[in-house]
């Protein structure tokens, strides 16, 4: 189940939550909702990737705890707060500069955190681990709708 709150103040952040589940096409539709469509397939991968790292990772796929995503459109800048409800874990950046020191593509777990560094322009993670803020900006590139705020 997918559930939306409206925004109840003036800032323009509305959130979804659902079950842990790998099935996140209808999540993702939703994010990349505002985003332009030539920039869906770069923002959905690094969007899909955080989301799989807190079902998978944070929740361990247990159904009965939710992934909260919380998303915002704000001059020229998108963001994404996404949170889940595991025990979290220590965010060392282990991001290498040159694409070969990467763990292998075939690899089961590695390069996703390294892929958030790569797409978003700042990923911030809570003391805890169990919260990515993913922030990309568009400036002059985005011509939003009349009503930015999803």
């Amino acid at each position: 189940m997918i559930s939306i709150t409206l925004p109840v103040n003036v800032s323009n952040w509305k959130t979804v939550s659902f079950a842990s589940t790998l099935y996140l096409c209808p999540v993702l539709d939703l994010l990349l909702e505002k985003i332009p469509k030539e920039l869906h397939p770069e923002i959905r991968l690094g969007l899909q990737e955080a989301l799989v790292n807190a079902a998978k990772h944070g929740n361990k796929l247990d159904p009965s705890k939710q992934v909260i995503v919380k998303f915002s459109y704000c001059r020229g800048e998108y963001s994404w707060l996404i949170c889940d409800q595991g025990t979290g874990f220590s965010q060392r950046c282990c991001c290498p500069l040159d694409e070969t020191d990467l763990p292998p593509e075939e690899a089961e777990n590695g390069r996703g955190l390294c892929m958030l560094h790569h797409i978003f322009d700042r990923v911030l993670w809570n003391n805890q681990g169990t919260e990515v803020t993913l922030c990309k900006h568009f400036g002059k590139l985005v011509k939003p709708s009349l009503d930015t705020s999803y």
